[in-house]
């Protein structure tokens, strides 16, 4: 994460020197055009974010199904035992 964060703005850094190059006496399209590149930049790190945030909850979430698949299983038997129980109840009442 920190490194594709800090790839991220070295790129801007130098998409900036880029526009700058461009625009040597102009303050204020320089301005605008380090302002565009910012915006650019810092949506492409919230993506890269977003994407790592949701690769690490996939992960916390294959963690905790693999944890709790047996016990989700021993308390779905358990259950289908109290349904059949129930069910024997009610014929025989």
């Amino acid at each position: 994460m920190k490194a594709s964060l800090l790839l991220v703005l070295g790129c801007a850094a130098v998409l900036v020197a880029g526009a700058r190059a461009e625009t040597p006496g102009e303050p204020e399209v320089l301005l605008q055009k380090v302002r565009e590149y910012a915006q650019k930049a810092t949506a492409v790190a919230k993506t890269a974010l977003s994407t790592v945030q949701e690769s690490e909850a996939a992960q916390q979430a294959r963690r905790w199904l693999a944890d709790n698949a047996d016990l989700a299983k021993q308390r779905l038997a358990w259950l289908k035992e109290q349904l059949a129980e129930l069910w024997k109840r009610r014929a025989a009442a």
